[in-house]
């Protein structure tokens, strides 16, 4: 494969100077460091065959024995995904949404994130987004988007029970180009994105970047003040400057940032009920502005050699989110409680340092792959939040109006990993995998609780103390493949995976006291499934059926007003389910896909606190996991002649019934979503025209457990222009 940053000098054109752009530096992440994805040469008609690096080695989608999606650059753009949570029914089987405050709870395979601790992992260009409060959900600048179905314990390790979304950002070459675009719709909706990629040395030094702002006034109205809710926006970018000393040795070093204002960060009503009975509409006394600053760095270097190539990567992250003035903890007009943790930059800022060192087998064609390395993290999560008791505390069941409950946890956490992973070509038609990590974690907590009447001096209500635990864990794979053609082969994969345990945090409700320990989840899972291309590769067809069952599964409990989890073992979950993806270009200019999942995620035996005592719930189903995702997408272009095309697409989703508490008393029925676009290209400026949730569909796509509801997106329509050079 011909690298396309040290190709041939002759070969690269005059280079124009750009202006007006972005200026940053942009790093491509761990697995793929300086060169483009090769796609293999397509005969008119056939689908494009992508490299991937979700073994964190280069290979065809394909050709991987586990159920994987990708997606392509211009289906990110075609699909108008700009947030993770955007894949919804896109992947089989996967749901992603938040309750206003940009911080998704994502779901896949019935494996949900169901607490700070994401189930579903998240990579952007090799690094670990570490947890909710740490990573960037909004895309830009998308080379293409790798969802790993099912345990990915082996390679990712923690959290990475349902699956790992890894998302590769465009990176620099020889060639320099750059894009801008505008997207203008309902309800405000401003967005503007534009970046750049150029050498400064020919074959030696490279600089881009890519920078995002979009804006919105909200879909919500605040009955209270007669004024707009949830008016937000923010401010992304992503920045790279990358050294290449010598053919075999390259250095990357990457810096992103996520600003968000959000001012009403948590448009809910009581009820869902409430919800449908005055759509798009709150009644809250008080309303804040969340700041939400998200900042990642990170520094890659890679060394090719003759037998083996040597992976180093660096990343510190940070993320310091905070309310200007106390917000709404009741979600009502009365004066009862809010959440106030405005207390400096000391405390609820978030910062992640992780290191990884890995070892990968040169020759991708060898009988014999493998890759080696170790993993190790340090966290630091300064958490201070303030409860307070406003006049009509009495309604909330506190006697002591005009004061404030304090709760302090200052937790610490560290690890090490150690991985393996090889794959052995026993014949050319059959090939078998074997995995291994290790992992050990230590977590530690400090706690203090404070009480405050207004005027009065503090009095400890909880003494300084402190706990930590120790846990570890082995996270093997095993995988066979037979090839019954070069276009069709069937597979079975048995895999384990990891979800990290811990101490539980101080809130104000004696009966769930703090620094208790919780242990780590556990999940078996077992797949089987077949990948064929027919017709010339004109059409593709990947099916999957897979079991899990998860141990001492980790089931969470909001602690209200304070808006805490608090995590505790409590039972038993079983997930079942078929997957389905078809592509096809069955006719010239036009292209198909469809996605269909099927999943029954039940829990075996679960245990629920409830006054005092526990209450046994048996088939329950999992939250956040609709037993039916599907998508159809079509894609057409018609060429009028070399400069002029025009362009339509749409998309029907289909999110089946599903429950948002663990009782199964708050749900949501299946409902429909339709998508449709329409517009041209001349030259490299594309227009288009579109709406989203054509149909006006009104749905819940968000539920806390006590009730507290929050409606998906209404009807937008809009206008998009776009320009690459």
């Amino acid at each position: 494969m011909t690298d396309s940053v040290t190709e041939p000098l002759n070969r690269i054109p005059f280079m124009k100077a750009k202006q007006g752009l972005l200026f940053a530096f942009l790093f491509y992440g761990t697995g793929v460091f300086a060169q483009e994805p090769t796609p293999k040469v397509v005969k008119e008609g056939q689908l494009e065959e992508v490299k991937v690096t979700a073994r964190k080695r280069e290979e065809l989608a394909q050709d991987i024995p586990m159920g994987i999606s990708v997606i392509s650059d211009k289906k990110v753009a075609g699909l108008q995904l700009w947030n993770t949570k955007d894949l919804t029914a896109v992947i089989p089987n996967l749901y992603s949404s938040n309750p206003g405050d940009q911080r998704n709870v994502t779901s896949l395979r019935g494996i949900a994130t169901t607490s700070y601790d994401q189930a579903v992992a998240t990579y952007v260009d090799g690094v670990s987004q570490f947890s909710l409060d740490t990573y960037i959900a909004q895309l830009n600048d998308i080379e293409r988007i790798e969802v790993l179905r099912g345990p990915q314990g082996t390679l990712y390790g923690r959290n990475a029970m349902g699956g790992v979304i890894n998302i590769i950002t465009k990176q620099p070459t020889n060639r320099a180009s750059g894009f801008a675009g505008a997207d203008f719709g309902g309800y405000g909706l401003q967005r503007y994105n534009l970046g750049f990629r150029a050498p400064v040395i020919l074959g030696k030094l490279f600089v881009g970047a890519s920078g995002n702002f979009d804006r919105t006034d909200g879909f919500f109205k605040n009955d209270f003040s007669q004024s707009g809710f949830d008016k937000q926006h923010g401010v992304s970018g992503n920045y790279y400057l990358k050294y290449v000393s010598s053919p075999n040795l390259s250095y990357t070093l990457n810096v992103k940032h996520n600003q968000n204002r959000n001012n009403g960060a948590f448009p809910l009503t009581g009820s869902a009920d409430e919800a449908f009975a005055n759509p798009f509409k709150v009644n809250q006394d008080a309303q804040t502005k969340l700041i939400d600053n998200i900042f990642n760095s990170s520094l890659a270097i890679r060394y090719t050699g003759a037998t083996v190539d040597v992976v180093s990567h660096t990343a510190y992250q940070t993320n310091y989110r905070y309310y200007d003035t106390p917000i709404d903890g009741d979600f009502s007009p009365i004066d009862g409680i809010s959440i106030v943790n405005n207390y400096g930059s000391d405390w609820n800022k978030m910062k992640v340092l992780t290191q990884e060192f890995r070892l990968n087998s040169s020759d991708k064609g060898a009988t014999f792959n493998w890759t080696t390395g170790v993993y190790g993290f340090y966290q630091d999560s300064p958490v201070k939040q303030g409860y307070y008791f406003g006049d009509d505390a009495e309604l909330m069941g506190s006697p002591y109006p005009n004061s404030t409950s304090l709760s302090i946890n200052n937790g610490r956490g560290l690890g090490l990993a150690v991985f393996g992973d090889l794959s052995y070509s026993i014949s050319n038609k059959l090939t078998a995998g074997l995995g291994l990590r290790y992992d050990y974690e230590r977590k530690r907590l400090g706690v203090r609780g404070e009480f405050l009447m207004d005027g009065q001096d503090a009095m400890v209500s909880t003494a300084d103390t402190s706990a930590s635990v120790n846990f570890t864990a082995f996270t093997p794979k095993m995988s066979l493949s037979y090839k019954i053609s070069s276009n069709n082969h069937l597979y079975a994969i048995y895999s384990t995976g990891f979800r990290a345990g811990g101490l539980t945090q101080l809130g104000s409700d004696p009966n769930q006291p703090p620094l208790r320990a919780y242990d780590p989840e556990y999940s078996h899972n077992f797949e089987v499934g077949s990948k064929n291309s027919f017709f010339e590769n004109r059409l593709r067809l990947n099916i999957a059926t897979y079991y899990i069952r998860v141990n001492q599964v980790q089931v969470p409990t909001l602690i209200l007003p304070d808006a805490i989890t608090v995590t505790r073992n409590a039972g038993r979950l079983n997930s079942r389910g078929v997957e389905m993806e078809l592509s096809s270009t069955p006719f010239k200019s036009l292209e198909l896909s469809y996605s269909l999942g099927f999943t029954k995620a039940n829990y075996g035996d679960l245990r629920l606190p409830s006054q005092n005592a526990e209450t046994l719930f048996s088939n329950s189903r999992q939250v956040f996991t609709p037993d039916v995702t599907s998508m159809l997408a079509l894609r057409y272009q018609y060429v009028l002649n070399k400069s002029v095309s025009l362009m339509a697409g749409g998309e029907w989703k289909y999110i089946g019934d599903q429950f948002f508490d663990l009782a199964n008393r708050i749900g949501q029925k299946a409902y429909h979503l339709g998508n449709a676009r329409v517009g041209f290209s001349v030259q490299k400026i594309e227009c288009f025209l579109w709406g989203k949730n054509l149909g006006g569909v009104r749905y819940i796509d968000y539920a806390y457990d006590f009730g507290a509801a929050h409606l998906g997106n209404p009807r937008v329509f809009g206008v998009s222009l776009s320009t690459r050079f």
